[in-house]
């Protein structure tokens, strides 16, 4: 009897889920660069083995230029979510909003390749009204693209004067403050805030008051990311995802769940046109 005991505890105890499951959440990146100078440090095949290494179940990425992109898409196209960004080099951040040539190479690589989304691209403000920022938007929209925008509060704005039902992630959330982005996600519907480089976010494993306030407030807008701006942040990408899994346990496990991968891929289902 006492054997018919512990065999059905152990049954049932079976049943609950481990405590180190968060330990293993499956995360959506939602801001990976690969771009020509990470190729050659860090080679397709090793760096989607990195990607795997992070435990990630998908990973929106991005690069310049867009060879990048599609090379590690051919080694991982069950993670590799293909973003176009409008860089053929690095050099171009602060130039491309000025540079007409940049839309015939964005138009050439949509004819090409398939993308969710365009960027990640850095404007501010008034260069959301210049003819070449103009004319991404309305790829954007004729393609039912996402558009992934390195922005103040200010250019959020107006590229949803543009186009008010255009679907915008706001890489790093704009820097600002945990009240600014909330501020910003009440007038928008359509916009969801990435956390990458959002260092402020947890400390010691807890989630600062503001932050928990604006996760509670806004569930479904939030979402991970690493930012590998530079090559040797590849070798970051799992330390970061640990990282990650380690501040979201801090959450209610239905808010956590949503920031680590379903709030992103809720965003990429959408469409432009609903």
């Amino acid at each position: 009897m006492k054997r018919l005991s512990w065999l059905l505890l152990g049954s049932l105890c079976g049943m609950i889920p481990s405590l180190s499951s968060a330990e293993t959440l499956p995360l959506f990146d939602a801001h990976l660069h690969y771009s020509h100078d990470a190729v050659i440090q860090v080679p397709p095949a090793q760096a989607a083995a990195l990607l795997r290494k992070a435990g990630l179940k998908k990973a929106l990425i991005s690069s310049s230029d867009d060879d990048g992109t599609q090379k590690i898409y051919e080694q991982a196209p069950d993670i590799v979510v293909p973003a176009l960004r409008p860089y053929r080099r690095r050099g171009e951040i602060s130039t491309w909003m000025h540079d007409p040539t940049v839309i015939d190479y964005v138009e050439a690589r949509l004819a090409k390749y398939k993308y969710k989304a365009l960027g990640e691209f850095h404007a501010y403000g008034a260069d959301i009204e210049t003819p070449v920022l103009q004319r991404m938007i309305a790829l954007a929209k004729q393609h039912d693209l996402l558009l992934h925008a390195h922005s103040d509060a200010d250019a959020i704005n107006r590229i949803f004067k543009t186009f008010p039902q255009a679907r915008v992630l706001w890489a790093h959330s704009g820097f600002d403050r945990p009240d600014e982005i909330r501020a910003t996600l009440r007038k928008h519907k359509n916009l969801w805030s990435d956390l990458a480089f959002r260092n402020d976010q947890a400390s010691n494993g807890k989630v600062p008051a503001e932050w928990r306030a604006a996760f509670t407030e806004f569930p479904d807008r939030f979402m991970v990311g690493t930012d590998t701006f530079a090559p040797e942040r590849w070798y970051y990408i799992a330390d970061h995802a640990e990282y990650t899994r380690g501040w979201l346990k801090d959450l209610p496990a239905d808010i956590a769940k949503k920031i680590a991968y379903e709030n992103a891929q809720a965003m990429l289902v959408q469409s432009n046109e609903k």
